[in-house]
């Protein structure tokens, strides 16, 4: 939708298929980095959430955080952030059909798709499990261990204007404020990772949910490493989480996203969609190489565990890496 928008803004006729009703759901941990807040502005998307100033690290007694040297956070439900970009689209005048598109074709000229329609270039936005992309084989295999993402929110004021996430024996825990009375807890571990289980694994942030009201069900989401050949098949273009995913430890989705659509469409307004590439891999080179550590360490028990009390004793370092990520 985010593309949509973009590309509505630089002049050009858009169709969106979507076969879901707004407001949509998913399982993320739904902090907006500063960056991202600033892009949806740059859009017109003002939707309402719960400011974060930083980044706090917890393992046990151990903490670190960081906060941001220009610009807040904002945690956002993900339904929120669904409504708000839905009613963007709307007021743009850009028509939704509720399909779904799994196969197109598509040659020098255009995307052909199965109700008829031609289009001069295809958008394919369709999240980690695109069925554009697999069509078109450019999936690849991934190499590293299956990790999944769990997510609840329980009605609570939040504690602190903070992101925590706790690393636990067997999982990452992200507790992000995105009301008065609400916040998100999102738990990213590999397959088969119990919710409860590595909660009861967080002292504190443990006892403090036990009483506290579930407000809505468990969603998951995963694998989430979705590596892929390329980001470009002719006139489609892979835009999002479709492009190809690392993990939700670093928390970039939505800014990364962002940045992406917008150069998906000045690649297409000039005509040169092998820009998109180019831009695809300087937008996303930071984001790749410290998430990839991240959790190259964090599926090593033995590297694990150091990762808090390294962030401790360099907090300058930790400081650096959340401002890499916030921008």
């Amino acid at each position: 939708m985010a593309a949509a928008i973009e590309a509505r803004l630089a002049g050009l006729s858009v169709v969106v298929y979507e076969p879901r009703p707004a407001p949509v759901d998913k399982a993320c941990g739904e902090g907006l980095m500063p960056g991202a807040v600033l892009a949806l502005d740059r859009l017109g998307i003002h939707p309402s959430g719960r400011p974060f100033a930083g980044i706090r690290y917890l393992d046990g007694a151990l903490a670190v955080e960081h906060r941001f040297r220009r610009g807040a956070g904002l945690g956002v439900r993900r339904t929120e952030l669904s409504w708000a970009i839905a009613q963007r689209v709307g007021s743009l005048g850009v028509d939704v059909v509720p399909e779904r598109v799994s196969t197109i074709r598509s040659d020098e000229r255009g995307v052909s798709l199965p109700d008829g329609r031609g289009a001069s270039w295809l958008f394919a936005c369709d999240g980690l499990h695109c069925a554009v992309r697999r069509q078109l084989h450019l999936d690849r295999r991934p190499r590293q261990v299956a990790r999944f993402g769990l997510r609840r929110h329980y009605q609570i004021a939040p504690w602190t204007d903070l992101v925590e996430v706790h690393w636990t024996p067997t999982g990452e825990i992200y507790v992000t404020p995105v009301g008065e009375h609400s916040v998100g807890v999102a738990v990213l571990g590999p397959r088969g990772t119990d919710y409860d289980a590595v909660l009861s694994h967080a002292g504190a942030l443990g006892d403090r949910l036990t009483d506290a009201p579930v407000s809505t069900e468990l969603r998951g989401a995963g694998p989430l490493r979705q590596p892929t050949k390329d980001r470009t098949h002719g006139r489609v273009l892979l835009v999002g989480d479709a492009a190809g995913y690392v993990d939700a430890l670093t928390g970039e989705g939505i800014r990364l996203g962002l940045a992406q659509a917008r150069a998906a469409v000045a690649a297409v307004v000039a005509g040169r969609p092998a820009d998109y590439e180019r831009d695809w891999r300087r937008l996303s080179r930071a984001y790749r190489l410290v998430t990839t550590v991240l959790v190259g360490a964090a599926v090593r028990p033995a590297v694990r565990r150091r990762i808090v009390p390294l962030a401790v004793r360099l907090p300058l370092v930790y400081g650096a890496l959340v401002e890499t990520i916030a921008r």
